[in-house]
């Protein structure tokens, strides 16, 4: 059983900590605009540690400098949350100056997604919960206001936690509409909306299994390494990023699980809507192929698969926790969480 922290609470403080590439520097409005919106939709004050805002320079010559905020933004008691300012490619970089035992000792409500995978399973690896969801620059930042299928996720699983709640779809429509966010103009236009798709069930039978929640690209990294998470009884949910990789490299990493026997191991595999602002719809439904080609075709398993779930690189997502028991019921077509990972 993994160690839960405390839920968050109108007028807490959360810190805002850059893990991977400093965006705030870049993107000064944006950052901003996420934490103008964060603070508003959820009561709470947003302050920063001391290499937050730093340039990218320095953020990538300094990755001790981006652990230490962590270790900071854990430690002190006047802080409730953390939630990560943007994703990139050098979260794994500060794995080796991580202390486990600051995060085992000082359970937070870790919000993020993308390369916030790699420090998730850092979390996982210390015993405490964590939450895929959104960032201080994606997600809280969104153009024109935030979506309330996100605010529902970050209110219901952070603030308000239910013992048992149905994961509910989103009906209001969805984006990957690409918008410069260098230019402020777009801050306030709110970009175009797909109409909404039903999440689509592969068969299989009702299981439950521990969530593992992460970006294919960025979790494929940690292969080999202890920063692996277990997947034995996991259910696995999988979401790829907006640089859109092929369904073949979906396919490549199910192949490498099967080989080494952990996806016969898996309760359930869930996979995100496919990000891309460059992907065509008519695209989407490759990804599903190459999930059941391994998973069916190649290995004959009856696990259950669900798929264009909304969490990930489209927007809006839901706030996935990290490390809960999670039914998957193909026949009410039904996702639950069945444990909050909040106290």
């Amino acid at each position: 059983m993994l160690a839960k922290p405390p839920r968050l609470q109108k007028g807490d403080r959360v810190a805002a900590v850059s893990l991977s590439w400093g965006g705030p520097a870049v993107l000064p409005g944006r950052y901003e605009a996420g934490r103008k919106q964060l603070e508003e939709a959820f009561g709470v004050e947003v302050v920063e540690m001391p290499h937050t805002l730093a340039d990218p320079t320095t953020l990538a010559a300094h990755p001790g400098a981006r652990a230490d905020d962590l270790h900071r933004a854990l430690s002190d008691p006047a802080i409730a949350g953390v939630v990560t300012t943007s994703g990139g490619d050098d979260s794994i970089r500060i794995l080796p100056h991580l202390e486990l035992g600051v995060i085992a000792e000082n359970p937070k409500v870790l919000l993020g997604y993308s390369d916030t995978t790699i420090t998730q399973m850092a979390f996982l690896r210390a015993g405490v919960t964590s939450f895929y969801g959104p960032a201080m620059m994606a997600g809280f930042a969104e153009s024109g206001g935030l979506h309330g299928y996100l605010t529902a996720g970050v209110t219901r699983m952070l603030f308000e936690p239910e013992p048992t709640l149905v994961w509910p779809e989103n009906d209001a429509g969805w984006t990957v509409e690409f918008q410069d966010r260098a230019d402020p103009a777009h801050q306030s236009r709110a970009r175009q909306l797909q109409p909404s798709t039903p999440w689509r069930w592969h068969g299989g039978t009702t299981t439950e299994g521990i969530s593992v929640v992460g970006c294919l690209e960025v979790l494929d990294w940690l292969r080999g390494t202890e920063w692996w998470p277990s997947l034995d009884g996991r259910v696995l949910m999988l979401e790829t990023s907006e640089e859109a990789p092929p369904p073949e490299a979906l396919t490549r990493f199910l192949r490498i699980l099967g080989l080494t026997g952990e996806l016969q191991a898996l309760a359930g595999i869930v996979l995100g809507r496919p990000g891309g602002s460059a992907l065509p719809l008519d695209r989407h439904v490759s990804y599903d192929e190459a999930v059941l080609g391994v998973v069916r075709a190649e290995h004959g398993l009856d696990l259950p698969v669900v798929t264009n779930v909304d969490f990930g690189h489209t927007d809006p997502i839901w706030t996935v926790p990290q490390g809960i028991p999670v039914r998957l019921d193909p026949e009410a077509r039904q996702i639950t969480f069945l444990d909050t990972a909040v106290s």
